[in-house]
Protein backbone atom coordinates (compact mmCIF):
# COMPACT_ATOMS: atom_id res chain seq x y z
CA UNK A 1 0.00 0.00 0.00
CA UNK A 2 2.94 2.28 0.92
CA UNK A 3 4.63 1.57 -2.49
CA UNK A 4 1.46 2.27 -4.57
CA UNK A 5 0.93 5.46 -2.76
CA UNK A 6 4.67 6.20 -3.26
CA UNK A 7 4.25 5.69 -7.25
CA UNK A 8 0.49 7.84 -7.32
CA UNK A 9 2.62 10.72 -5.04
CA UNK A 10 5.27 10.46 -7.98
CA UNK A 11 2.51 10.07 -10.88
CA UNK A 12 1.00 13.43 -9.46
CA UNK A 13 4.36 15.27 -8.91
CA UNK A 14 4.84 14.37 -12.51
CA UNK A 15 1.44 15.39 -13.79
CA UNK A 16 2.13 18.58 -11.83
CA UNK A 17 5.39 19.26 -13.25
CA UNK A 18 3.97 18.87 -16.90
CA UNK A 19 1.23 21.11 -16.42
CA UNK A 20 2.92 23.65 -14.96
CA UNK A 21 5.33 23.89 -17.88
CA UNK A 22 2.44 23.84 -20.56
CA UNK A 23 0.12 26.59 -18.62
CA UNK A 24 3.50 29.15 -18.49
CA UNK A 25 3.40 29.27 -22.05
CA UNK A 26 6.59 31.13 -21.87
CA UNK A 27 7.88 33.45 -24.54
CA UNK A 28 11.32 35.40 -24.54
CA UNK A 29 11.06 38.67 -26.41
CA UNK A 30 13.60 41.00 -27.50
CA UNK A 31 13.37 44.56 -27.66
CA UNK A 32 15.81 47.06 -29.88
CA UNK A 33 15.88 50.27 -28.89
CA UNK A 34 17.88 52.87 -31.05
CA UNK A 35 18.08 55.45 -29.14
CA UNK A 36 19.11 56.51 -25.49
CA UNK A 37 18.69 59.50 -23.87
CA UNK A 38 15.23 59.93 -25.13
CA UNK A 39 12.46 60.36 -22.49
CA UNK A 40 9.64 58.82 -24.86
CA UNK A 41 11.84 55.77 -25.43
CA UNK A 42 12.10 55.22 -21.86
CA UNK A 43 8.07 55.18 -21.91
CA UNK A 44 8.01 53.10 -24.86
CA UNK A 45 9.89 50.52 -23.43
CA UNK A 46 8.02 50.59 -19.99
CA UNK A 47 4.74 50.11 -21.88
CA UNK A 48 5.91 47.04 -23.41
CA UNK A 49 7.23 45.82 -20.63
CA UNK A 50 3.58 46.38 -18.76
CA UNK A 51 2.42 44.59 -21.64
CA UNK A 52 4.34 41.78 -21.14
CA UNK A 53 3.34 41.50 -17.71
CA UNK A 54 -0.65 41.74 -18.60
CA UNK A 55 -0.24 38.41 -20.26
CA UNK A 56 0.14 36.30 -16.84
CA UNK A 57 -3.70 36.73 -16.98
CA UNK A 58 -3.51 34.85 -20.04
CA UNK A 59 -1.63 32.12 -18.64
CA UNK A 60 1.59 33.15 -20.90
CA UNK A 61 4.74 34.32 -18.99
CA UNK A 62 6.22 36.44 -21.42
CA UNK A 63 9.77 37.45 -20.75
CA UNK A 64 11.47 40.53 -22.28
CA UNK A 65 15.07 41.39 -22.49
CA UNK A 66 15.97 45.37 -23.57
CA UNK A 67 18.72 46.14 -25.87
CA UNK A 68 19.66 50.11 -26.49
CA UNK A 69 22.27 51.92 -28.61
CA UNK A 70 22.60 55.52 -29.57
CA UNK A 71 21.52 56.27 -33.06
CA UNK A 72 23.74 53.23 -33.76
CA UNK A 73 23.28 50.66 -36.72
CA UNK A 74 25.49 48.73 -35.82
CA UNK A 75 24.95 48.55 -32.25
CA UNK A 76 21.59 47.38 -33.34
CA UNK A 77 22.66 44.93 -35.80
CA UNK A 78 24.26 43.14 -32.57
CA UNK A 79 21.27 43.83 -30.36
CA UNK A 80 19.66 41.19 -33.15
CA UNK A 81 22.47 39.25 -33.21
CA UNK A 82 22.53 38.38 -29.65
CA UNK A 83 18.84 37.87 -29.58
CA UNK A 84 19.40 35.29 -32.06
CA UNK A 85 22.20 33.55 -29.92
CA UNK A 86 19.90 34.19 -26.80
CA UNK A 87 17.29 31.99 -28.59
CA UNK A 88 14.29 34.19 -28.00
CA UNK A 89 11.10 33.40 -29.56
CA UNK A 90 10.44 37.06 -31.18
CA UNK A 91 12.55 40.24 -31.89
CA UNK A 92 10.49 43.57 -31.59
CA UNK A 93 13.13 46.93 -32.73
CA UNK A 94 12.39 50.36 -33.09
CA UNK A 95 15.05 51.08 -35.94
CA UNK A 96 17.96 53.33 -36.96
CA UNK A 97 17.83 52.34 -41.02
CA UNK A 98 15.14 51.04 -42.98
CA UNK A 99 17.08 49.12 -45.09
CA UNK A 100 20.61 47.81 -43.12
CA UNK A 101 18.90 45.22 -41.14
CA UNK A 102 17.41 42.68 -44.22
CA UNK A 103 20.27 40.36 -43.80
CA UNK A 104 20.48 39.87 -39.93
CA UNK A 105 16.33 39.77 -40.22
CA UNK A 106 17.10 37.03 -42.74
CA UNK A 107 18.97 35.43 -39.98
CA UNK A 108 16.43 35.82 -37.36
CA UNK A 109 14.24 33.96 -39.37
CA UNK A 110 16.15 31.30 -40.11
CA UNK A 111 16.46 30.62 -37.08
CA UNK A 112 12.92 30.62 -36.48
CA UNK A 113 12.28 34.03 -34.56
CA UNK A 114 9.45 36.43 -35.42
CA UNK A 115 10.33 39.73 -36.26
CA UNK A 116 8.91 43.07 -35.59
CA UNK A 117 9.12 46.66 -36.60
CA UNK A 118 7.16 49.45 -34.76
CA UNK A 119 7.70 53.38 -34.83
CA UNK A 120 9.92 53.29 -38.40
CA UNK A 121 9.54 50.52 -41.23
CA UNK A 122 12.14 48.40 -42.61
CA UNK A 123 12.38 47.10 -46.02
CA UNK A 124 12.84 43.56 -44.98
CA UNK A 125 10.81 41.10 -46.08
CA UNK A 126 11.51 38.96 -43.11
CA UNK A 127 9.88 41.23 -40.82
CA UNK A 128 6.75 43.35 -40.37
CA UNK A 129 5.79 46.35 -38.82
CA UNK A 130 3.18 46.95 -36.10
CA UNK A 131 3.07 51.34 -36.05
CA UNK A 132 1.95 54.56 -37.17
CA UNK A 133 2.16 55.51 -40.65
CA UNK A 134 4.94 58.55 -40.43
CA UNK A 135 3.63 59.59 -43.67
CA UNK A 136 0.58 60.31 -42.53
CA UNK A 137 1.42 61.77 -39.25
CA UNK A 138 3.50 64.03 -40.89
CA UNK A 139 0.91 64.94 -43.11
CA UNK A 140 -1.97 65.49 -40.70
CA UNK A 141 0.25 68.50 -38.59
CA UNK A 142 0.81 69.72 -41.63
CA UNK A 143 -2.82 69.85 -42.84
CA UNK A 144 -4.56 71.20 -39.33
CA UNK A 145 -1.56 73.97 -40.22
CA UNK A 146 -2.87 74.69 -43.34
CA UNK A 147 -6.27 75.05 -42.96
CA UNK A 148 -5.57 76.97 -39.39
CA UNK A 149 -3.43 79.44 -41.76
CA UNK A 150 -6.33 79.75 -44.35
CA UNK A 151 -3.99 78.05 -46.65
CA UNK A 152 -1.75 80.65 -47.28
CA UNK A 153 1.34 82.34 -45.03
CA UNK A 154 5.03 81.59 -44.27
CA UNK A 155 6.05 78.22 -42.92
CA UNK A 156 8.84 77.20 -41.84
CA UNK A 157 10.07 73.32 -40.78
CA UNK A 158 12.32 72.04 -37.75
CA UNK A 159 12.95 68.03 -38.70
CA UNK A 160 14.41 65.40 -36.50
CA UNK A 161 17.63 63.79 -37.43
CA UNK A 162 18.30 64.03 -40.45
CA UNK A 163 18.62 60.10 -42.29
CA UNK A 164 16.05 58.31 -39.85
CA UNK A 165 13.40 56.34 -41.61
CA UNK A 166 10.74 57.93 -39.43
CA UNK A 167 11.99 61.39 -39.97
CA UNK A 168 12.28 61.22 -43.60
CA UNK A 169 8.88 59.69 -43.82
CA UNK A 170 7.47 62.68 -41.69
CA UNK A 171 9.18 65.13 -44.11
CA UNK A 172 7.77 63.57 -47.27
CA UNK A 173 4.44 63.82 -45.57
CA UNK A 174 4.14 67.56 -44.71
CA UNK A 175 5.69 68.13 -47.59
CA UNK A 176 2.90 66.49 -49.88
CA UNK A 177 0.11 68.45 -47.96
CA UNK A 178 1.55 72.21 -48.46
CA UNK A 179 2.43 71.27 -52.35
CA UNK A 180 -1.12 71.41 -52.29
CA UNK A 181 -1.51 74.89 -50.59
CA UNK A 182 0.08 77.33 -53.28
CA UNK A 183 -0.03 79.96 -51.09
CA UNK A 184 1.51 78.80 -48.56
CA UNK A 185 5.56 79.15 -48.75
CA UNK A 186 8.29 76.91 -46.78
CA UNK A 187 10.89 79.17 -46.50
CA UNK A 188 13.25 77.08 -44.40
CA UNK A 189 13.40 73.52 -43.33
CA UNK A 190 16.10 72.64 -40.30
CA UNK A 191 17.01 69.90 -38.45
CA UNK A 192 17.59 70.10 -34.45
CA UNK A 193 17.36 66.44 -33.56
CA UNK A 194 14.57 65.54 -32.13
CA UNK A 195 16.14 67.94 -28.97
CA UNK A 196 14.36 70.11 -26.78
CA UNK A 197 17.09 72.54 -26.62
CA UNK A 198 18.22 72.37 -29.86
CA UNK A 199 14.33 72.71 -30.97
CA UNK A 200 14.78 76.12 -28.97
CA UNK A 201 17.80 77.53 -30.60
CA UNK A 202 16.29 76.73 -34.19
CA UNK A 203 13.34 78.51 -33.28
CA UNK A 204 15.34 81.48 -32.23
CA UNK A 205 17.66 81.13 -35.50
CA UNK A 206 15.05 81.02 -38.03
CA UNK A 207 12.69 83.82 -36.15
CA UNK A 208 16.07 86.02 -36.39
CA UNK A 209 16.42 85.46 -39.90
CA UNK A 210 12.43 85.43 -40.91
CA UNK A 211 10.44 87.75 -38.94
CA UNK A 212 7.55 87.11 -41.16
CA UNK A 213 6.54 83.97 -40.22
CA UNK A 214 3.46 82.58 -39.53
CA UNK A 215 3.29 79.29 -39.35
CA UNK A 216 5.85 76.62 -37.83
CA UNK A 217 5.43 72.74 -38.06
CA UNK A 218 8.09 71.12 -35.88
CA UNK A 219 8.04 67.42 -34.85
CA UNK A 220 7.82 65.94 -31.05
CA UNK A 221 10.81 66.35 -28.87
CA UNK A 222 11.29 70.36 -30.37
CA UNK A 223 7.86 71.65 -29.92
CA UNK A 224 7.84 72.85 -26.51
CA UNK A 225 11.40 74.26 -27.55
CA UNK A 226 10.53 75.97 -30.05
CA UNK A 227 7.10 77.28 -28.80
CA UNK A 228 9.47 78.93 -26.27
CA UNK A 229 11.24 80.52 -28.85
CA UNK A 230 7.89 81.64 -29.95
CA UNK A 231 7.01 82.85 -26.71
CA UNK A 232 10.42 84.94 -25.98
CA UNK A 233 9.91 86.79 -28.87
CA UNK A 234 6.45 87.57 -27.65
CA UNK A 235 4.48 86.10 -30.99
CA UNK A 236 3.09 83.63 -29.51
CA UNK A 237 -0.17 85.17 -30.60
CA UNK A 238 0.92 85.60 -33.88
CA UNK A 239 2.47 82.47 -35.49
CA UNK A 240 0.24 78.73 -34.85
CA UNK A 241 2.84 76.11 -34.88
CA UNK A 242 2.12 71.93 -34.06
CA UNK A 243 2.70 70.89 -30.80
CA UNK A 244 3.87 68.24 -28.43
CA UNK A 245 2.32 65.33 -26.42
CA UNK A 246 4.06 65.77 -23.05
CA UNK A 247 1.93 66.33 -20.16
CA UNK A 248 4.00 69.56 -19.75
CA UNK A 249 4.03 71.38 -22.77
CA UNK A 250 -0.07 70.10 -23.01
CA UNK A 251 -0.11 71.86 -19.27
CA UNK A 252 1.52 74.76 -21.46
CA UNK A 253 -0.83 74.70 -24.30
CA UNK A 254 -3.62 75.02 -21.48
CA UNK A 255 -2.52 77.36 -19.68
CA UNK A 256 -1.66 80.00 -22.38
CA UNK A 257 -4.14 79.24 -24.86
CA UNK A 258 -1.78 78.17 -27.60
CA UNK A 259 -2.88 78.00 -31.17
CA UNK A 260 -1.13 74.78 -31.31
CA UNK A 261 -2.10 70.86 -33.08
CA UNK A 262 -0.29 67.44 -32.19
CA UNK A 263 -0.16 64.19 -34.25
CA UNK A 264 0.04 61.98 -31.62
CA UNK A 265 3.08 59.13 -32.12
CA UNK A 266 2.14 57.48 -28.82
CA UNK A 267 4.52 55.59 -26.75
CA UNK A 268 2.62 52.54 -26.57
CA UNK A 269 3.47 51.60 -29.79
CA UNK A 270 5.88 48.70 -28.70
CA UNK A 271 3.63 47.29 -26.28
CA UNK A 272 0.71 46.82 -29.48
CA UNK A 273 3.68 45.39 -31.19
CA UNK A 274 4.30 43.33 -28.49
CA UNK A 275 0.83 42.20 -27.86
CA UNK A 276 0.55 40.99 -31.82
CA UNK A 277 3.91 39.59 -31.43
CA UNK A 278 2.19 36.84 -28.59
CA UNK A 279 -0.97 36.16 -30.69
CA UNK A 280 1.09 35.54 -33.60
CA UNK A 281 3.53 33.34 -31.62
CA UNK A 282 0.15 31.20 -30.77
CA UNK A 283 -0.33 30.62 -34.49
CA UNK A 284 -2.65 32.97 -34.89
CA UNK A 285 -3.85 34.51 -38.14
CA UNK A 286 -4.23 38.28 -38.97
CA UNK A 287 -7.58 39.13 -40.64
CA UNK A 288 -5.69 41.31 -43.04
CA UNK A 289 -2.52 40.77 -43.39
CA UNK A 290 0.21 43.26 -43.05
CA UNK A 291 0.90 44.48 -46.70
CA UNK A 292 0.61 47.90 -46.30
CA UNK A 293 3.38 50.80 -46.74
CA UNK A 294 6.07 51.13 -49.36
CA UNK A 295 7.51 47.90 -48.79
CA UNK A 296 4.39 45.90 -48.04
CA UNK A 297 4.67 44.49 -44.85
CA UNK A 298 3.00 47.11 -42.20
CA UNK A 299 0.12 46.78 -40.32
CA UNK A 300 -0.73 50.25 -39.62
CA UNK A 301 -2.28 51.89 -36.05
CA UNK A 302 -5.17 55.00 -35.56
CA UNK A 303 -3.45 58.32 -35.00
CA UNK A 304 -5.01 60.34 -32.59
CA UNK A 305 -4.80 64.52 -32.73
CA UNK A 306 -5.43 66.78 -30.23
CA UNK A 307 -6.16 69.93 -30.82
CA UNK A 308 -8.69 72.94 -28.96
CA UNK A 309 -11.44 70.43 -29.70
CA UNK A 310 -10.14 67.25 -27.35
CA UNK A 311 -7.17 69.18 -25.56
CA UNK A 312 -8.85 69.32 -22.17
CA UNK A 313 -9.84 65.54 -22.70
CA UNK A 314 -5.53 64.62 -23.22
CA UNK A 315 -5.44 66.95 -20.33
CA UNK A 316 -7.26 64.67 -18.21
CA UNK A 317 -5.07 61.46 -19.83
CA UNK A 318 -1.83 62.99 -18.29
CA UNK A 319 -2.88 64.52 -14.88
CA UNK A 320 -0.87 63.28 -12.08
CA UNK A 321 2.31 62.16 -14.73
CA UNK A 322 5.39 63.67 -14.54
CA UNK A 323 5.96 66.33 -16.95
CA UNK A 324 7.58 64.43 -19.42
CA UNK A 325 5.30 61.88 -19.94
CA UNK A 326 3.76 61.83 -22.85
CA UNK A 327 -0.01 61.35 -23.92
CA UNK A 328 0.11 57.58 -25.21
CA UNK A 329 -2.68 54.72 -27.05
CA UNK A 330 -1.82 51.27 -27.70
CA UNK A 331 -3.76 48.04 -28.51
CA UNK A 332 -4.79 45.82 -25.57
CA UNK A 333 -4.61 42.10 -25.39
CA UNK A 334 -8.29 42.42 -26.40
CA UNK A 335 -8.18 44.69 -29.13
CA UNK A 336 -5.32 42.92 -30.29
CA UNK A 337 -6.57 40.07 -30.06
CA UNK A 338 -9.91 41.04 -32.39
CA UNK A 339 -7.23 41.47 -35.26
CA UNK A 340 -6.71 38.05 -35.90
CA UNK A 341 -8.92 35.19 -36.83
Amino acid sequence: MKKLTLLALAGVAAAAISASSVSAADYKIGLSNGWVGSEWRTQMIEEAQAAAAAWKERGHNVEVVVQSANVDVPGQIAHVRNFINEGVDAIIINPNSPTAFDPVFAQAKEAGILVISTDAEVSSPDAIYVGIDQTAWGAAGAEWLAKTLNGKGNVVAINGVAGHPANEMRVAGYRSVFEKYPDIKVVNEVNANWDQAQGQQAMQNLLATNPDINGVWVQDGMAAGAWKSIMDAGKAGDIAATGEIRKDFIDLWTSEKLNSGASVNPPGVMASALNVAVFMLEGRELKEPATAGQYGNAMYLPIPFIDSSNLAEAAKQVEGKPGYYSFTSALSIEEAEALFK
